[in-house]
């Protein structure tokens, strides 16, 4: 996260429900949307500075708009975040595959890191 925010964040893990987190066609990199029978685990940084999300915003591009939804933390609680979600014009670059953040761990994330 470091290196696209640019500061190092606190963090905490939840669960988002009511979306979906699918591959990209030929992307190495996921995308969510809404789909009420499915969640999503991740990861939750906390205090991000408005000149981070500025980065934030730009890093993710013209596929993603920033939403406000609300995570149920694993620790227990509700926390009201921002995320990015793929526009809706864009749902068509969507792979049929969940994608696996595992699988990007060991296959993806070095290549990802050289672009």
């Amino acid at each position: 996260m470091v290196e696209v925010s640019g500061c190092r964040l606190s963090h905490v893990f939840g669960t988002l429900k009511g979306y979906r987190r699918r591959s990209l066609i030929g992307e190495l990199y996921p995308a969510i949307h809404p789909d009420n029978e499915t969640t999503v685990e991740g990861v939750v940084y906390q205090n991000v500075p408005d000149w981070a999300f500025d980065r934030l915003d730009r890093f993710e591009g013209e596929l993603y708009e920033r939403q406000p939804v609300n995570i149920e933390l694993n620790r227990g609680g509700v926390l009201p975040v921002e995320t990015y979600v793929i526009k809706e014009a864009f749902l068509n670059l969507l792979d049929h595959t969940d994608w696996d953040f595992n699988d990007f761990i060991a296959n993806g994330k070095a290549s990802l890191q050289q672009r």
